[in-house]
């Protein structure tokens, strides 16, 4: 028995916030500012009354219906966020409710921008071994609720929105190979180090970046699990038609590019249009591909992420 997506889907909130538009906003910056130095040119960004849940139901019913399914028949729901609705119940268990599924088991997984990546091994592993036949697998995040809108170094990369695919059991291959991985000792270069207690927030509630550092060990570890993925799978990377990285920087981007020895052209980008929305990036870049049909049935795709923790991982599929 096999997983296979049999849909895909995404939603983006509102209209494109341009570069411009910031400055507008009181951010210290400018286009040419930013897009020299991540590729970004807009970003979407959340009302405040606008959930993860809510962005992950839209994804989540496009995906659905790309499938030719309905949300009463899915009997797993996994959602990767670190933005969720609450601290409790699951943001995943608050979609459900919204899909009007009951019965099928919800949870979350919090990987930061690895976090599709690694939800997507978990459904693998769970329909590999024959508990479960059809999964929704969501990536959903407003970014835009963490950000210090005085830091121009970090709020102008990121965005909100979520993207979303079915995995189905099937008979012949879709998910190749799978590899996922975290070293904890690098938290602190990429963080949102507060919490909440009794009531108030301790520590620091804001996203902070050693961006530096980020670079080097996002390049470096995308390199290496996309190889892991293809040695698994028992192809090299010139045989994959299409690579899908984490949409955080055009650099990095370029950088995995060089090292895996593959031209941009193989490369799905969409930080240009929807800066870094964590673990939304990977699907939304996914959903846009396939709608502009590019990806094709039988193309062999490569998903790879990197976020804080520090997690990254790769999943190699069959379309």
């Amino acid at each position: 028995m096999f997983a296979r997506i049999t849909g895909v889907g995404s939603y983006l909130p509102g209209q494109p916030v341009s570069n411009t538009d910031l400055l507008n906003r009181g951010v210290e910056t400018d286009d040419e500012w930013i897009f020299s130095r991540t590729g970004i040119r807009t970003r979407h960004l959340a009302d405040s009354s606008c959930t993860s849940s809510d962005l992950a139901l839209e994804a989540g019913r496009r995906a659905l219906a790309a499938a030719g399914t309905d949300a009463g028949q899915l009997d797993l729901i996994i959602l990767a966020t670190s933005t969720p609705d609450f601290i409790f119940p699951s943001t995943a268990c608050l979609l459900q409710a919204k899909l009007g599924n009951q019965g099928a088991m919800a949870f979350d997984v919090q990987a930061v921008c690895s976090g599709f990546a690694y939800a997507l091994t978990v459904a693998e592993k769970f329909i590999r071994s024959g508990s479960h036949k059809k999964a929704l697998v969501v990536g959903a995040e407003v970014f835009s609720r963490i950000l210090d809108w005085e830091d121009r170094t970090t709020c102008v990369l990121f965005g909100d929105g979520a993207g979303a695919v079915v995995l189905e059991a099937s008979e012949a291959p879709g998910i190749l190979a799978t590899a996922a991985h975290a070293d904890g000792s690098h938290h602190g270069i990429l963080s949102v180090p507060g919490s909440v207690c009794g009531g108030k927030v301790i520590g620091d509630p804001f996203l902070r970046m050693d961006g530096q550092a980020v670079f080097k060990f996002a390049v470096r570890v995308l390199t290496d699990v996309a190889k892991e993925c293809c040695e698994g799978a028992g192809i090299s990377p010139s045989e994959v038609d299409w690579v899908i990285p984490h949409q955080a920087n055009i650099r990095i981007i370029e950088s995995t590019a060089r090292k895996l020895g593959l031209g941009m052209e193989k490369f799905i980008v969409t930080v240009d249009q929807h800066g870094n929305t964590s673990a939304a990036s990977i699907p939304l870049a996914l959903d846009v591909a396939v709608r502009d049909g590019r990806i094709q049935r039988g193309h062999k795709v490569m998903l790879e992420g990197v976020g804080g923790g520090f997690t990254w991982g790769a999943v190699l599929l069959e379309f």
